[in-house]
């Protein structure tokens, strides 16, 4: 028997959950799911424009967030200080025009600008801290969200924060165009850039490669530390950006606004990175981050006023079966390659 007949009689054969294409289809087939059955169970309020609106709208600062965590993400390195972030931005930007406070009443530009040079200074902390200091990164930006939350607690005094804008800057936050919430607009913007710097730029390569083998990436001549570095500033920059949305949209803060974002982004990255590619990926992370979404909303129709639970149920139990997903996609590739290598 020749080498080649027998490296196909040893190769493991695919699952019909492979060919079905559930390992990188599921979220898709999840979604049509919840079409089916919230649209029977509730026809007349969930498959409503209405009610696509509100999910479209409400699931933007989310999807920023989660592009924030992709990045450092594809760099296997995690940044859990983007909740926080997003507060300190809220924060900033409702403080700058605070309606019982005239003390700085900027312009919601100038207050934009601030916000974001602010939260990029907590990516620069937070890479140094990583890079230089060589901290594990999930437990360095753990402590660095931490760190932001009692700042912003402290500078908010555990109070809400009513910001005061202009009916320009309400506009940009508030508008529809075509029907569709302008922020919608603003994460489909986001995403594409990011989509194309991660897959057709060469930054976008090596954070991958930085990712998937640092030292064979080091020695390919891939400044490693630096991708680390820069991801963790993209991270908070666009945390602050998805709080500047929020701030447009609700004009509002409260000391829950960054951290409740947090986990439903963590979620979609990593349901996401199970999808298409079989890596982290930015479309992925949105159909998961959108099919989670209209999952969630069709159940809270379902359950009621009692639907308080269903959010945190929904993220778990998906972070789990994507961590399975991806766990089980490790050991197969482990078996091909000793198949290949036998």
């Amino acid at each position: 028997m020749s080498t080649n007949e027998t490296a196909v009689m040893m190769a493991p054969k695919k699952s019909l959950l492979t060919r079905l294409g559930l390992d990188r289809f599921s979220a898709l087939y999840l979604w049509g799911a919840f079409m089916v059955i919230f649209g029977i169970w509730k026809t007349d309020t969930f498959l409503s424009w209405t009610s696509a609106k509100l999910i479209l709208g409400e699931n933007v600062s989310i999807g920023i967030l989660a592009l924030a965590f992709l990045i450092p993400f594809c760099a296997s390195t995690f940044d859990l200080s983007i909740g926080a972030v997003m507060s300190l931005s809220v924060a900033t930007m409702c403080f700058l025009s605070d309606e019982k406070s005239r003390a700085f009443n900027m312009p919601a530009g100038l207050a934009a600008v601030i916000t974001l040079l602010v939260c990029t200074t907590v990516g620069v902390i937070s890479g140094f801290v990583v890079v230089k200091l060589k901290v594990n990164s999930f437990i360095a930006t753990l402590g660095i969200g931490q760190v932001v939350s009692a700042i912003v607690l402290k500078i908010s005094f555990n109070r809400q924060i009513t910001g005061t804008f202009s009916p320009t800057f309400e506009k940009f936050g508030r508008n529809q165009y075509f029907g569709i919430p302008v922020v919608f607009y603003y994460l489909l913007i986001a995403g594409i850039v990011i989509w194309y710097i991660m897959e057709h730029t060469p930054v976008g390569r090596f954070i991958y490669a930085t990712g998937g083998n640092p030292e064979a990436a080091r020695l390919a001549g891939v400044k490693t530390e630096r991708m680390v570095w820069g991801s963790l500033i993209a991270s908070s920059f666009l945390a602050g950006i998805a709080g500047i949305v929020f701030s447009a949209k609700v004009g509002l803060f409260t000391s829950a606004t960054g951290p409740n974002y947090l986990f439903p982004a963590i979620a979609a990255v990593f349901f996401g990175a199970s999808q298409l590619k079989g890596r982290p990926n930015v479309l992925g992370t949105f159909i998961a981050l959108f099919a989670l979404a209209f999952g969630i909303k069709g159940l809270q129709l379902v359950v009621g006023t009692d639907s308080y639970w269903v959010n945190p149920m929904f993220q778990g139990t998906t972070l789990i079966i994507a961590v399975a997903l991806a766990s089980q996609k490790g050991v197969a590739r482990m078996k091909k390659r000793k198949v290949q290598t036998a």
